[in-house]
């Protein structure tokens, strides 16, 4: 055995790193999901009720288009960042900054028009966060322990999803009260994630300097490199993401305009479906990373999630009843426990530039971003073409054909 091989085995597994991680996830998910599947939603029920489906599905169109451009800038200027607190936490603090101001901006604005502007421009401030904080797997995590590090963040996945909802669920009749508590939330946990990272300096790295056709795929989709993979991973992560917010974005307006469940009773619903979500996801997300780590298997782990992904989002098709919902949230909570615990390891595995993680992770992300607003777009159009009932077996469809894709990847076993 040689000196490195003896010195990999001597490595001790990266807690600090990994409760960063969790830490630094949480302050921008659980606001951001908070707000975007229940307070906006809300607030727009109450400022235009007749159009609220249509507007919903405009709002996650100009999201979609800022978000993808922003993440791409962002990411690559943060892998070329250089300072005395180091290149990620320069981009993670204005992106702090910035989104609480537009969360403050949202508790005055009282237009369609206006919440419109002020969303897009939250897009804008979120991903400077974003694709920092993912890159930290890449930039420290031992590749020995890179599935059990991608657990915290699979953990930090499962617990903003439910979390986030079950905090606005309490807010829909006071919105405004509701984003301010997300933007305490948010500085807490922000900053606690960037101390225990403990990212430091920086400037005596060296940063290539690019010209030309290097300085253009520097900012841009990659086009050079083992990409086949690469893409697969990112439409694969789309596709379940995407079918997950068919019914997230339209969470509240299920439950009262398809179930017919008064706004009150859909909170309490709401509730309890973020508890099922809650503990089936950390439980499940607690357990995936360790084991892939162990066996060896990223790529099954993904594959059967999103499969068992697929299953659950079309059990409220079988009957407009409150318990298939609680259906839906026990099998996408496991789903989402086994996806989320592994998945960045494999979107590190796939990277097809190292010098270009934060940039190129961050467009693998981007699946994240743009599911969460692909998915509210494929279901308005099904809503008003066919009713609520047909969107999900068409959210199954869309994880089944995504299970197929991450199966064809062949860098990762």
């Amino acid at each position: 055995m040689n000196a490195n091989t003896n010195e990999a085995s001597k490595q001790k597994f990266p807690y600090r790193l990994g409760f960063g991680l969790l830490f630094g996830l949480l302050g921008w998910l659980v606001p951001y999901l908070g707000v975007n599947s229940t307070l906006l939603p809300a607030k727009i029920q109450q400022i235009a009720p007749g159009q609220k489906v249509q507007i919903v599905a405009t709002l996650a169109t100009i999201a979609m288009i800022v978000a993808t451009i922003a993440n791409i800038i962002e990411g690559a200027l943060s892998d070329r960042t250089v300072s005395r607190i180091g290149k990620r936490n320069p981009w993670i603090i204005l992106g702090l900054i910035t989104t609480l101001i537009t969360f403050l901006c949202l508790t005055k604005v009282t237009t369609v028009r206006g919440i419109i502007i002020n969303w897009s421009l939250f897009q804008v401030a979120l991903n400077m966060m974003v694709a920092p904080i993912v890159a930290f797997i890449a930039d420290k995590a031992p590749k020995k322990y890179r599935g059990g590090v991608s657990a915290f963040y699979g953990i930090g996945m499962n617990i903003g999803t439910p979390v986030g909802t079950m905090i606005a669920s309490r807010y829909i009749t006071n919105i405004n009260a509701g984003i301010y508590f997300f933007m305490v939330f948010e500085v807490i946990f922000t900053l606690i994630g960037i101390f225990l990272v403990g990212d430091g300096s920086n400037k005596g790295e060296s940063v290539k300097k690019l010209h030309g056709a290097e300085l253009l795929e520097a900012f841009i989709f990659p086009i050079h490199g083992d990409i086949r993979d690469f893409y697969l991973a990112v439409f694969g992560k789309l596709l379940f993401v995407s079918a997950q917010f068919v019914i997230t974005g339209y969470q509240l307006y299920i439950f009262v305009d398809y179930m017919k469940q008064s706004s009150v009773t859909a909170a309490h619903s709401l509730s309890i479906m973020s508890t099922i979500l809650l503990v089936t996801g950390v439980t499940f997300a607690a357990i995936s990373g360790p084991l892939a780590d162990r066996f060896h298997s990223l790529k099954l782990l993904v594959a059967v999630s999103t499969v068992v992904m697929g299953l659950g989002v079309a059990a409220p098709a079988i009957d407009p009843a409150p318990w298939t919902m609680f259906v839906y949230a026990a099998l996408s909570g496991c789903a989402m426990g086994m996806y989320n615990s592994v998945d960045q390891a494999l979107n590190v595995a796939v990277l097809p530039n190292p010098d270009n993680s934060a940039k190129d992770l961050g467009i693998v992300n981007l699946a994240n971003s743009l599911g969460q607003v692909f998915g509210p777009i494929v279901a308005a159009s099904i809503i008003g073409a066919a009713g609520y009932r047909m969107m999900f077996p068409a959210a199954g469809i869309m994880c089944f054909v995504g299970a197929a894709l991450i199966m064809m990847i062949k860098k990762v076993r």
